[in-house]
């Protein structure tokens, strides 16, 4: 117990992650008010096509709020409910977008964090209440390390979201607490359980940040037209037609409608995309040559504090392995990156985070991609 009450304010999204990092920061003798936050209105921002929720009386969003809203009374917390549904929009679904129109896939989850969570809801705290730290129920943690905040690995690794984390500057990451980031998912749920918490068997939420499960293709289709063009393989030789090149990433097999030919039963994976010709590049076979890179120009990158002793690492995607690598700085925010070792389906638009050991080093976009030396399709 700490001897004088500190005042924290949490994000109470309505599942159990947030909802035992609340009872937790209770139980350690906090002082807390809690902050729903809104970020996407179905009607306002045209959410039609694809929505498969569109009809249900109640959307997921307001099924959210109410499950909040049942834990903060249950513990007698303050919820306030807080819309920044014109932020979101501005700051991340504009540039999500704008990436897919670049024929790039961008990652909403960390833009999510980088201007919602720890911007937006940061200056509407520091606005509205007196308080010493901000509280979220992700799966990290933090320490000072040389009188700066560094993020470290979650002790789950399966459910580590450092990834998502990894462009936070220091300054996003003063007086943040993760309060769970301690613990296992299965050792969250039994204290949701054990405490009665309404919330202990929802299931985790999926699909894009703050809007859910949307037929994505369909969902996209509402604000970017699709383009059909052709799809071939490498040597030129004609497939069919493709749904507009957004609804494709590298190293994609599902979704291509292509089966067996005469050539192969092996199935096809997206090799490449040439915005300029709108044409989609397939060839068979999950180990083929053009799905593979050893270098990679990293750019906008987030640094906190310096390189520590031993070797680096670098992720690609949530989920993936951690690779070796060797980092070059071009300049102060961009890093020339090779892996000898290659990497499959390194994907411009992307995140690449850095780390060394448990330690979260910061993270940038994967702009272009190589191999060998040089410059593949999907740049």
């Amino acid at each position: 117990m700490i001897s004088m009450k500190k005042k924290v304010i949490i994000g109470l999204s309505g599942g159990v992650d947030s909802s035992v990092a609340l009872v937790l920061l209770l139980e350690q003798g906090y002082d807390v008010e809690a902050v729903f936050m809104r970020n996407w209105d179905s009607a306002t921002n045209r959410d039609l096509k694809g929505n498969p929720t569109l009809t249900d009386e109640q959307c997921e969003q307001e099924k959210d709020y109410r499950d909040a809203l049942s834990v903060a009374k249950m513990f007698g917390v303050t919820l306030h409910r807080v819309d920044f549904i014109e932020d979101y929009w501005d700051r991340v679904f504009t540039y999500f977008l704008d990436e897919y129109k670049k024929n790039r896939t961008p990652n909403p989850d960390v833009l999510c964090n980088n201007e919602i969570k720890f911007k937006a809801f940061i200056d509407y705290a520091t606005k509205h209440f007196r308080y010493d730290q901000i509280a979220m129920g992700h799966y990290a943690r933090t320490e000072m390390i040389d009188g700066n905040p560094a993020l470290i690995r979650a002790a789950d690794e399966n459910k580590d979201q450092t990834y998502f984390l990894s462009q936070l500057r220091s300054e996003q990451l003063e007086n943040v607490l993760f309060p769970i980031g301690h613990l296992t998912k299965k050792q969250v749920r039994k204290i949701a359980h054990d405490k009665g918490i309404p919330t202990a068997k929802k299931k985790d939420s999926t699909g894009i940040c703050f809007i859910g499960e949307r037929h994505f293709s369909a969902f996209l289709s509402n604000y970017l037209p699709a383009q059909p063009g052709p799809v071939k393989r490498l040597d030129g030789t004609y497939i069919k037609e493709h749904a507009g090149l957004m609804n494709y990433t590298i190293g994609q097999r599902k979704g291509l409608g292509i089966g067996g030919t005469t050539e192969t039963t092996e199935p096809w994976y997206v090799v490449g995309k040439d915005l300029k010709t709108n044409t989609l590049y397939v060839e068979p076979k999950f180990e083929h040559p053009y799905l593979y890179s050893d270098e990679a120009i990293i750019t906008e990158v987030v640094w906190r504090g310096r390189p520590l002793a031993g070797p680096m690492t670098a992720k690609f995607r949530y989920r993936q392995k951690d690779h070796d690598v060797i980092v070059e700085w071009l300049d102060d925010k961009t890093i020339r990156l090779r892996y000898p070792q290659k990497v499959r389906a390194v994907t411009p638009g992307q995140i690449c985070a850095f780390y060394q050991g448990k330690v979260c080093l910061g993270a940038g976009f994967i702009d272009t991609v190589y191999f060998e030396k040089q410059q593949r399709l999907y740049t």
